[in-house]
C-alpha cells in the first residue's frame, strides 16, 4: 500500500501548488477520496495517512464499508441519488453533493425531517450540457435553489459539477470559470438556508486547473488509489 501514501504525499503538492497559483493554501482545499469499487482496508491506509472526506457514488456500496473504515472520517454522496434511495442516504452520509431537482430535494427535506437531521447539500450542475451526466442546467440553478432555500431540513453549502472530459485539462477551464461565476453570484443573493461554502469541481485529470479557477473541494479517485479494476 506504499503506492497510496506516495499518491498521496504527490497530491498535496500539486493541490498546493495550484491553490498558491490562485492565491490560496493547501489547506483551503477539500480533498474527497473517491472510494468507488475500492476495499474498506485500502481505503483505511488513505484515512490513516490523513484523507477525512471519503466519497462514494452509490448507497448500497457505501452500507458495506462506512462501519468498516475506522477514525474521524465524514462520508459523502457524490454519484447520482434516486429519490427512493434518499431514506438511506440522508442516515449515512454527512453530505449529499448531487442534489439536481427540486424534486430530490424534497425527499432529502422530508426523510431529514423525520430524523430531526438538516441535510447539507450541494447542487449538482451539468455544465457541459452533457446527456449522459446528470445535473441542473446552468441557467435554471439560481431558480432551484431559491426554491430549495424554501425547505426546512436542508442546508445548501455549495456547487457540484463534472466537467466534460478533454484530452488537454486546459479545454476545461472556461467550464470552471463560468461554475464560479454562479457560486459568486449565488453568494451574492444571501438565500435563506444557502452558504455558499464549497465549490466542488475537478478530478484527477483536471483538478489542478479547477484550483486555479476556483474550486475549494476536488473529488480524487485514481490519483490515490489507481486506476479501477
Amino acid at each position: 500500500m506504499e503506492f497510496i501514501k506516495k499518491n498521496i504525499e504527490t497530491l498535496r503538492l500539486r493541490v498546493k501548488e495550484a491553490a498558491e497559483k490562485s492565491g490560496r493554501r493547501e489547506e483551503d482545499i477539500k480533498i474527497v477520496a473517491v472510494t468507488k469499487t475500492v476495499m474498506p482496508e485500502t481505503i483505511q491506509v488513505a484515512v490513516d495517512y490523513g484523507l477525512t472526506i471519503l466519497g462514494e457514488n452509490r448507497v448500497q456500496e457505501a452500507q458495506r464499508k462506512i462501519g468498516l473504515v475506522k477514525g474521524d472520517v465524514s462520508w459523502h454522496m457524490i454519484g447520482h441519488l434516486q429519490k427512493n434511495k434518499a431514506k438511506y442516504a440522508v442516515r449515512l452520509f454527512s453530505m449529499i453533493q448531487s442534489v439536481d431537482s427540486y424534486e430530490l430535494a424534497v425527499e432529502i427535506d422530508k426523510r431529514a425531517g423525520k430524523l430531526g437531521k438538516v441535510m447539507d447539500v450541494l447542487v449538482q450542475v451539468n455544465i457541459g450540457k452533457e446527456e449522459t451526466k446528470f445535473g441542473a442546467e446552468y441557467e435554471e440553478t439560481p431558480e432551484l435553489i431559491k426554491k430549495i432555500s424554501e425547505l426546512e431540513n436542508i442546508r445548501v453549502k455549495g456547487l457540484m459539477a463534472i466537467a466534460p472530459f478533454k484530452e488537454d485539462p486546459e479545454d476545461v477551464r472556461p467550464f470552471f470559470k463560468k461554475m464560479r461565476e454562479l457560486f459568486l453570484k449565488l453568494k451574492d443573493l444571501r438565500l435563506k438556508n444557502v452558504e455558499m461554502e464549497f465549490l466542488s469541481m475537478g478530478m484527477t485529470h483536471d483538478f489542478h486547473v479547477a484550483i486555479e479557477e476556483g474550486a475549494n473541494m476536488i473529488r480524487i479517485g485514481s490519483g490515490i488509489f489507481g486506476p479501477r479494476i
